[in-house]
């Protein structure tokens, strides 16, 4: 028999036992304090910062963008000493935006199949060498308008290879958390650069002329190549090969149109751009209006315009934690739209500035949710061909409100122009938001190897190849089928498959054949690289319907060729 304790001992055990429950109690608030504060730090507007590769990337990212200010600035100004056609001086913003437009889709193509560090830091050396180019005519004194245009169409061309690149490593570069806080940031620099570059341009064009702005734009781009090359980025090549780029982009095109995560995003970023771009567009002619205006009220405007983009980046994480996508979205749209219909009744720069700093808020929130949104609905194998896209559409939509809101302006008048953007940006936005189906679509896009690549006794150098599935369906459930089909249909061509059809057996009611078509044997092995965990879902949600004693049957043919 146990000894009995010592009664003065019963009094000590349960303080014991309090004491060890506290210090439990405590440790636990302490955990969960340190967990909270790690929260914090992960989701701050500057977290990506602490990161050693995103800060390094992103002022690289900020003198590119620093230099295009730059070159913009001066091209135009130098033009202005060339001829005094107004028509070859607008001609300069052309041939600067154009390639953005013209070559968005390829050079997304590209960034997906090359190295990306190998392709960024020879998008840098192109700009270098193409501002050493004007550098030289300049001073040589052979620059003429027709030169000037060409090498700034030449120098557009950059700033188009390099955009998709910049916009598919970020998502490497930092934690799914941060990555709203590094899109933010990325804007941060444009605007930045925005008023940085225009003014360090015309200092040194007011000093000591605009040659030595592309010598300084020269010495940047360098700089920020072999700042670049610093980065020890490991690229795994796919043991299939490089994809064509004629194929590449096919299955960027493709990958859009089959996701309604991205048409929906192209919808709002298209209908934001084609309206709100009203306010820049006409805004020179809005400084001139103002009472007292001119060039330095225009530069005012344009710094208020950045200064309300950077406040507002600082806010951002709290207000995507306040409130949904849409939602803030639509408020962006809404406070746009306020900032144009002030700016079309301002008499002056004290209402007109205010104005212009909610119009960067409004510009950088809007701007940002949609970037994130783009960016989570892509994966990373289509990532720079997705966001090339993106970046077409808000240009493409740039340029055709520009055109549309300064033919209305020639009707009728720069404040009814601008109050027309602000009313149908308002109405059009909210439609979008109502008609694009894109609501609760959540898809998990992390690679998946579940599907296991077939092997052929002799892998066929050339030809298509033909895909069958058959399955074995009850007729009662064969609606549902034939809608979750359709699900399959788009996750096929987003794959990169060429074509998808459901067959239904006539002579069996309850046989039906999937038939997939790839380009390739070599096209179809990549299906396999790019399955996803949403992929292998869908599968699943297939094969539950499949009444069949064994798994559906899948063949694979050749499509032979005619001799």
């Amino acid at each position: 028999m146990p000894p009995m304790p010592h009664p003065a001992s019963a009094p000590d055990s349960v303080a014991a036992t309090a004491s060890a429950t506290a210090d439990h109690t405590e440790a636990a608030v302490a955990a969960q304090l340190a967990h909270d504060t790690a929260e914090r730090a992960e989701l701050s507007p500057l977290a990506p910062l602490s990161r050693p590769v995103f800060r390094m990337l992103w002022l690289t990212w900020m003198a590119a963008n620093t230099c295009m200010w730059m070159n913009d600035v001066a091209a135009a100004w130098l033009m202005t000493t060339l001829t005094t056609s107004p028509m070859l001086v607008a001609l300069v913003q052309s041939a600067s935006t154009l390639p953005v437009f013209l070559l968005g889709l390829p050079s997304g193509a590209l960034a997906d199949i090359l190295d990306r560090r190998r392709y960024f830091i020879a998008t840098q050396f192109w700009v270098a060498a193409v501002a050493l180019v004007l550098c030289g005519a300049v001073l040589a004194g052979g620059m003429t308008a027709p030169l000037l245009l060409a090498l700034t169409f030449a120098n557009g061309i950059g700033l188009a290879m390099r955009w998709p690149v910049f916009s598919a490593i970020v998502p490497e570069l930092v934690s799914r958390p941060q990555l709203p806080a590094a899109l933010a940031l990325n804007g941060v620099a444009m605007n930045a650069s925005r008023i940085i570059g225009p003014l360090l341009a015309g200092a040194i064009i007011a000093s000591v002329g605009s040659a030595w702005v592309f010598v300084l734009n020269a010495v940047l781009s360098v700089a920020s190549g072999l700042v670049i090359m610093r980065w020890r980025r490991t690229h795994v090549p796919s043991p299939l090969g490089r994809e064509k780029l004629s194929s590449a982009m096919r299955v960027g095109l493709q990958f859009v149109r089959q996701s309604p995560r991205m048409r929906g995003v192209l919808w709002r970023i298209a209908i934001f751009f084609l309206h709100a771009t009203a306010m820049l567009a006409l805004l020179p002619l809005v400084a001139k209006g103002l009472d007292g205006g001119g060039a330095g009220t225009f530069t005012l405007l344009l710094a208020s315009m950045g200064a309300g983009a950077i406040a507002a980046a600082m806010f951002l994480p709290r207000l995507r934690q306040a409130m949904p996508r849409d939602v803030l979205v639509f408020r962006g749209a809404l406070l746009q739209a306020a900032s144009t219909a002030v700016m079309a009744v301002a008499p002056n720069v004290y209402v007109a500035v205010p104005a212009m700093v909610l119009g960067g808020m409004a510009w950088i929130t809007t701007a940002n949710s949609l970037s994130v949104s783009a960016q989570l609905a892509l994966p990373n194998w289509v990532r720079a061909r997705g966001m090339s896209i993106y970046q077409m559409a808000i240009m493409g939509a740039t340029a055709l409100g520009a055109a549309v809101w300064g033919q209305v302006a020639t009707l009728t008048s720069v404040n009814v122009s601008l109050a027309m953007a602000a009313l149908t940006g308002v109405a059009a936005m909210a439609l979008v938001q109502r008609v694009v189906a894109d609501r609760h679509i959540e898809e998990d896009l992390s690679p998946s190897q579940a599907f296991k690549a077939p092997v052929a006794r002799t892998p066929p150098d050339s030809g298509k190849v033909v895909v069958t599935i058959e399955y074995f369906i009850h007729p009662d459930r064969a609606a549902d089928f034939r809608k979750l089909m359709q699900e399959s249909r788009r996750s096929r061509l987003r794959q990169g498959a060429l074509s998808w059809q459901l067959q239904h057996d006539l002579s069996d009611p309850a046989r039906y054949v999937e038939q997939v078509t790839d380009e390739s044997w070599t096209e179809h092995l990549r299906r396999f690289d790019r399955v996803t965990a949403s992929d292998v879902a869908l599968r699943e949600r297939k094969l539950a319907f499949h009444t069949g004693d064994a798994p559906p049957v899948v063949a694979r043919y050749l499509v032979e060729q005619d001799r």
